[in-house]
């Protein structure tokens, strides 16, 4: 797995690059984001390791998948991704990871792998309209929540072999509300065009 020196050293290259790229100012893309010139400067210079949701918020603003944000080189027709290259997004609860797989350029298409210790849980937040997450579980039993965790929209619970698909652009927790280890893959799909920066 890629140290996390690696990941914000390939985030400042990227976002450098593809600012610079679509010609937007970092006052410009602070305002397209909601993520503050400051932090953008500090992920340009590799000072920082950002949340998920703020790698998410910029990504969206770029108009690119997180992985192409993440990665640190452009990808052959061909891409074969070693167990050691995925990239550690999240860490919570011990034994509790969000690791990005693998993805890919618009149509954008993700494949994580999560894990969440008993009790722990995630806070994803709302994607760009049209984005949509499958989620299957392979072991234990995930809690899913839309809207807020007090006003929560809609609640589904999945046990090992379930399938879920939700419509991504609210946010949402994943949860283990038992005492066993959950582990799912996720995948986050891009169903409409992104927005020209």
């Amino acid at each position: 797995m890629p140290e996390q020196d690696e990941i914000a050293a390939a985030i400042a290259h990227n976002l450098r690059t593809l600012r610079t790229r679509r010609g937007l100012t970092l006052e410009a893309l602070a305002a397209r984001c909601g993520v503050s010139r400051g932090m953008l400067i500090q992920l340009e210079q590799a000072r920082t390791n950002p949340s998920i949701g703020t790698i998410i918020r910029v990504a969206d603003a770029l108009g690119i998948s997180v992985a192409r944000l993440v990665e640190p080189a452009q990808t052959p027709a061909i891409r074969l991704v070693r167990a050691a290259q995925a990239v550690q997004l999240w860490r919570g609860e011990p034994g509790s990871s969000g690791t990005l797989l693998v993805g890919t350029e618009p149509p954008v298409a993700e494949l994580w792998d999560w894990r969440l210790a008993p009790g722990d849980h995630y806070d994803g937040e709302a994607h760009q309209p049209g984005t949509r997450e499958l989620i299957y579980v392979l072991e234990g039993q995930l809690s899913l929540t839309l809207g807020s965790p007090a006003r929560p929209s809609e609640r589904a619970t999945a046990a090992a072999g379930d399938v879920v698909s939700f419509t991504a652009d609210q946010d949402h927790r994943y949860a283990n509300e038992t005492s066993v280890p959950l582990r799912f893959m996720l995948t986050v799909s891009q169903i409409m065009p992104w927005p020209e920066p």
